[in-house]
């Protein structure tokens, strides 16, 4: 190694890439210095010298390209290895064409990066000794003898028939064969049978200086024929990188063919683990990892090539859009591994459903898509979502436990229902959605109506992504009354948001929207937070109710930061949390007890009481009740509808309101609109009721003025008539 450490130039307009790429190669011993454009990079080029150049292609002002070119130009002695997050075969060739030495994609790892500059680095340095090797010849050859056999590549030297007059130790380390094994012997004993073209195109054309062959890659037999050496493919070939160049002897004449042949002189340089890299990295450039099935860029690229054929032969193309039904579910209770596996089976299981010229490909997440090239009629590709359907009902069994998934299937036509491998996916993702959305499960092919309910969905849901921005979300808060219906006992906060085009929507237009894109946590802690901060107005006020309740949905229990996120709004608006009640569904309780318990058990130790919503309607057993903190149920308004002359559900409310009063639990109607429906609940001793009876949900303004009015004792029915009732 040189008693200096290696000089290298960075290139690259991102900041954090090129912070960490200094820090990097500084912790490895080199010498760096960066520059963060074109124009800083060539100045470096030209005032300073270095041994190695890395350089981004994409920069605002000076591209890689250009660099390259002043370092050919200004014959600047630097080594170049181009890092670029372009994975196209042009961009690597134009790179290599201008004189770099390496090509390496974005992103890489550390490691890989550090092995690409050690080799360039320890080329170069080759590459050096050769020229002083040169020099040295003509005063020691036991030198050069000496240098030719520790060198870490093969050297040789064939003759003009094609055998090998001298060859290095290293041969016997890479591939078995003693030195005295090869000479006399032929090349075409060492070189694979699929490459001996290749070979003899570098060993039987004479050429010599800018005509010598170089960087000619060929597989070379190892002595094991076996292929048990980790430098062998399946072939038991080892793959090195040829440099060539013919020697001459001057017979005295002045022209080219007074010159006699005398053989051959190269360099073998083994770069089996380069190779295996690559493929490596081809392989994950176009291959889902999870599943090992082929990932969008493979999947568009088959069928850009099927359209092109279907074309010229008139035939269909068929892509179809496949997502998971209750996949999420699976994954939210279980656990990614569960869903991993989950996936896996799924991918297993509608492979069998293909042709061997069909193409399966997972996109990501639980969605998947199908391309059937060289279709007769629509009926071929519902043929094959019926199968799909069908072998996607069985349970799977994944670690002991038996799942159940179902598939929503859209399906496009090339080229009723689209020219480009885009056209298609999209439409197919259309119709997939239109099948959730409407009945979930099944399959449909796509019509152009279905793009404009597709497109009033995204535009719902880039809405939702503003709103929060925006501030374009209310609370509304509907009252709770005792038996009587004369003092507020409570009060529930309602999320509504105020769309700028669509006026005042209710949580039922996008809640569920909410959860599928991932916002419903947003959602949530900024109504936490904001429920709160009006409660601990009206505490301060002297104008509070008792609590004020909280809905939860199905998503928010599960998040392990819910506890610390509402006791932190607590302490933050100094309020207590007896004031605070969250409601929760059934539902949700039973997806995961275990949570549930740990999460509700914590926010009890604060002071937070618990409610049931919709109490009734779940399909759990009781049992919950015992586990968790519960203190309120909330009777759901279809019993209570259920509450006049003839109709038997009377007696499940007879039941619940029972129980309630049996474990202590403070028993709550919603939905109470007839007088009827109150004087039966109040006679059963029903703790409070909630309803357009009473009061709809109000404003905050209009809310702080029932308030008042009972913490100042004044009479109800003159405030809730113009402020509570329709």
């Amino acid at each position: 190694m040189p008693s200096q450490p290696p000089k290298i130039l960075a290139v690259d307009d991102e900041p954090r890439l090129l912070a960490s790429l200094q820090q990097l190669l500084a912790l490895n011993g080199y010498e760096i210095t960066t520059a963060s454009n074109g124009r800083t990079a060539i100045e470096q080029l030209r005032t300073n010298s270095y041994d190695l150049a890395l350089i981004d292609l994409k920069m605002p002002d000076i591209n890689g390209q250009r660099i390259m070119r002043y370092v050919a130009e200004n014959d600047i002695r630097t080594d170049i290895i181009v890092i670029s997050g372009e994975a196209s075969f042009e961009t690597a060739v134009e790179a290599l064409r201008l004189g770099a030495h390496d090509f390496l994609l974005k992103p890489y790892a550390p490691e890989q990066l550090l092995k690409r500059i050690d080799n360039t680095i320890e080329r170069r340095r080759l590459q050096s000794n050769a020229i002083d090797i040169q020099e040295r010849l003509k005063n020691s050859e036991k030198l050069h003898r000496f240098l030719v056999n520790t060198s870490p590549d093969v050297i040789y030297v064939l003759n003009g028939e094609g055998c090998f007059t001298f060859v290095n130790q290293r041969i016997q380390q890479l591939l078995g064969f003693t030195r005295e094994e090869l000479i006399g012997k032929h090349y075409t004993t060492l070189v694979h049978d699929d490459d001996l073209e290749l070979a003899r195109y570098a060993f039987n054309e004479r050429r010599t200086g800018t005509r010598a062959t170089h960087n000619l890659e060929l597989r070379l037999r190892t002595k094991d024929n076996n292929g048990h050496t980790h430098k062998s493919f399946s072939t038991s070939a080892m793959c090195v990188e040829l440099n060539a160049t013919g020697l001459y002897s001057n017979t005295g004449g002045t022209r080219e063919n007074e010159r006699r042949h005398l053989g051959t002189y190269g360099v073998a340089r083994d770069i089996s683990g380069r190779k295996q890299a690559e493929a490596i990295i081809r392989y994950q450039a176009y291959h889902d990892l999870l599943t090992g099935l082929p990932n969008r860029t493979l999947f568009k690229d088959r069928l850009s090539m099927d359209i092109a054929q279907a074309k010229r032969v008139g035939q269909m193309v068929a892509v179809m859009f496949i997502d998971l039904d209750r996949f999420k579910i699976v994954n939210d209770t279980l656990g990614h591994v569960i869903g991993d596996q989950l996936l896996r089976a799924v991918g297993r299981r509608v492979q069998t459903c293909l042709r061997e010229g069909d193409t399966l490909a997972r996109l990501g997440g639980d969605e998947f898509v199908v391309l059937l090239p060289q279709i007769a009629n629509r009926e071929s590709a519902a043929t094959v979502g019926r199968k799909i359907i069908d072998a996607l009902t069985p349970p799977f069994v994944v670690d002991q436990h038996e799942l159940f998934v179902g598939a929503s299937i859209g399906i496009a036509i090339f080229p009723s229902d689209g020219n480009t491998d885009e056209e298609l996916i999209k439409n197919a993702d259309i119709a997939m959605y239109s099948v959730k959305n409407d009945t979930r499960g099944g399959y449909s092919f796509y019509t152009p109506k279905m793009e404009t309910k597709f497109s009033q969905h995204l535009d719902l849901e880039m809405g939702l992504r503003r709103a929060l921005t925006n501030h374009e979300f209310v609370i509304h808060y509907q009252p709770q009354f005792d038996t009587d219906g004369h003092a507020i006992c409570g009060i529930e906060a309602l999320l509504r948001w105020q769309h700028p085009e669509r006026g005042l929507l209710y949580p039922g237009d996008f809640i569920h929207l909410a959860e599928e894109v991932g916002l419903i946590g947003y959602m949530t802690e900024w109504v936490i937070d904001t429920s709160i901060r009006q409660m601990k107005t009206w505490v301060d006020a002297g104008i509070a109710p008792a609590r004020m309740a909280i809905n939860l949905s199905a998503l928010d229990l599960k998040r392990s930061n819910l506890v610390e996120e509402i006791t932190q709004a607590l302490d933050r608006h100094q309020l207590a949390g007896q004031y605070i009640e969250l409601e929760i569904t059934e539902n949700l309780i039973v997806q995961d007890i275990n949570i549930a318990t740990q999460r509700l058990t914590a926010l009890a130790r604060h002071g937070i009481s618990i409610a049931i919503d919709d109490f009734g309607t779940g399909y759990s057993s009781l049992s919950y009740l015992h586990q968790l903190p519960i203190h309120t149920l909330k009777i759901d308004r279809s019993f209570v509808q259920d509450i006049v002359p003839e109709r038997s559900g009377r007696s499940v409310i007879d039941a619940i309101i029972a129980m309630g009063h049996s474990l202590e639990l403070t028993i709550v109607a919603e939905g109470v609109e007839t007088e009827a429906q109150r004087h039966w609940l109040a006679q059963r001793r029903c703790h409070g009721m909630q309803g357009y009876l009473f009061s709809r949900p109000l404003p905050t303004e209009d809310v702080a003025r029932l308030l008042e009015a009972t913490a100042t004792r004044q009479s109800l029915d003159a405030v809730l008539p113009g402020v509570g009732r329709e």
